[in-house]
């Protein structure tokens, strides 16, 4: 996945591609995941549109905007959730994506869920 993505950019630019990402940070190491969000930024500045499907807080949390897919997994799950920016997720009390994403977000303060 690395090395496509590393491929599609260095093609000349079109600002017209969508790339739809299925966990990205699978195998990567912990500086690779630190990388990842200024590599798809310079995919959106491009023109382009990035879809991620994540796990990984640290990459969430630098979405432009979010929809969490809930309230569980397999069959307790597929609903819409919330959807919104990191900060208006994490402000959601029925979003356990929001919760620990709060943490994320706001580590370096003290945050409670229910303000």
């Amino acid at each position: 996945q690395r090395v496509k993505l590393s491929t599609e950019l260095s093609r000349r630019a079109t600002g017209r591609t969508l790339y739809i990402l299925d966990e990205p940070t699978t195998g990567l190491s912990f500086e690779d995941v630190a990388a990842l969000p200024r590599v798809l930024q310079r995919l959106v500045d491009a023109g382009n549109t990035v879809v991620v499907i994540e796990h990984h807080l640290d990459v969430i949390k630098n979405a432009d905007y979010i929809i969490d897919l809930g309230p569980g997994a397999g069959d307790r799950g597929g609903y819409i959730v919330a959807t919104g920016t990191p900060e208006k997720i994490a402000q959601e009390k029925s979003s356990t994506t929001g919760q620990y994403l709060a943490r994320v977000l706001y580590k370096d303060r003290e945050y409670a869920l229910t303000s």
